[in-house]
């Protein structure tokens, strides 16, 4: 009985299939076409719009040390202050299970070169593996008896995660004598000279909030995808950031290998949980305050690339949901704020969210994944070569102009 059956409900599906075709799947997948192809010229145009202006910025020189005021700390300006004329860093080192690199991260933040006394490592402790918990709190004790002011602190809970984490480690008593926090993942190792390069822009200029430097990934010839993120955060930080910082003084924060000034971060309101990406969401809260951002390119923090696909999926998914999920929730704050420009307004709304965040990943799935092989059941329905070879084309080769002995890949 279903043999007999199976004839008539093919001829059953082609006949519905003819019948929605014409007046229903053509104009839809048409006006699909035009929409991603739409959208793939604004995100040219974007990229085409950043090239231009790195260019411009390599050829005139211009540099942060010179667009805002830098001069390096000194111990003999003043003998009487001493130490005093430094700063109070608080260093922030949030942890969960770290059992490969908890070693080196908190070694490489006790050897920060800045005065003894003028300097607190913080380590956030969010491991649920008891053994980690207890070899994470030996390594600060050794430092401890080196003389090193280290506090290791724990929760009796994970909520709001890292974000959760931050917020609470700003609550103990000794952050209130701290002027500034650098805050570190666990896979990031400074050099001993980032806060004596990266500080004195915060002390020398009170209206800058944060200066972010750049990530120096160690382990990116280990695979193919290794090479592949190399690329793509390559890009982000030589030219998106680059631009944002010199053009806007705005960029997202990365979330680690950045010094905030307590001040404007609780100006903001601190840290919160409502998104996956806090560090984006405390950046653009601080800007809408009239802070200013710095971006540091020739200073770089040493850090691993995800290398399995789980965790570069996890990172991916974080990456990409959270800020669509921030934009939805702050658009009309933004559009409203009074104390930014006009010009920065569009710069985050359109560039910063819209692009980068809403329309790119929009094309890069629906267009590519579901509207062009879609076209192969519909012949009728014809994507333009310029549209789907020449932009693309020009949008990847843009792309990989941070890393260029990767070009051929």
């Amino acid at each position: 009985m279903a043999a007999a059956l199976l004839p008539g409900t093919r001829i059953t599906f082609s006949g519905a299939w003819q019948q929605v075709r014409g007046p229903v799947i053509v104009p839809l997948l048409r006006a699909s076409v035009l929409l991603c192809v739409a959208m793939s010229a604004m995100l040219l145009a974007e990229k085409v719009y950043m090239a231009v202006v790195v260019l411009a910025l390599r050829l005139l020189g211009r540099r942060p040390e010179l667009q805002y005021r830098w001069e390096p700390m000194r111990d003999g300006d003043d003998p009487e202050l001493g130490s005093a004329a430094y700063p109070m860093v608080l260093v922030q080192i949030p942890m969960y299970n770290e059992r490969e690199v908890y070693q080196l991260s908190i070694g490489a933040a006790c050897g920060l070169s800045w005065p003894s006394d003028r300097i607190i490592v913080q380590v956030l402790d969010d491991s649920t593996d008891p053994v980690v918990k207890e070899l994470v709190q030996v390594e600060c004790q050794r430092w401890a008896r080196k003389g090193v002011n280290i506090k290791y602190e724990t929760r009796n809970n994970r909520r709001g995660y890292k974000a959760g984490a931050l917020k609470e480690a700003m609550k103990h008593g000794y952050v209130k004598d701290c002027d500034l926090v650098a805050i570190f993942d666990a896979d990031f190792q400074p050099e001993p000279d980032f806060l004596s390069r990266s500080v004195p822009f915060l002390v020398h200029n009170p209206d800058i909030a944060l200066v972010q430097a750049r990530w120096k990934f160690v382990n990116a010839d280990e695979c193919l995808m290794t090479r592949m993120q190399e690329m793509s955060l390559d890009y982000h930080f030589k030219v998106e950031q680059e631009v944002g910082s010199s053009t806007y003084a705005f960029f997202g924060f990365n979330g680690t290998a950045g010094v905030w000034r307590i001040s404007a971060l609780n100006e903001a309101g601190g840290w919160k949980d409502r998104t996956t990406v806090e560090d984006m969401d405390l950046a653009v809260r601080a800007s809408l305050k009239g802070w200013k951002f710095v971006y540091l390119g020739d200073l770089k923090v040493k850090n691993e690339l995800p290398s399995t696909f789980k965790a570069f999926r996890y990172q991916q998914h974080r990456w990409s949901c959270g800020p669509a999920n921030l934009f939805r929730k702050m658009v009309m704050e933004i559009i409203r704020n009074k104390k930014v420009t006009l010009w920065k307004k569009i710069h985050v709304v359109y560039n910063f969210f819209f692009l980068r965040k809403v329309v790119a990943h929009i094309v890069t799935f629906v267009f590519y994944c579901l509207v062009i092989p879609a076209t192969v059941l519909v012949p009728e329905v014809e994507v333009p070569k310029w549209g789907c070879v020449y932009i693309p084309a020009i949008i990847t080769l843009l792309s990989v102009v941070g890393t260029p002995r990767s070009v051929h890949l």
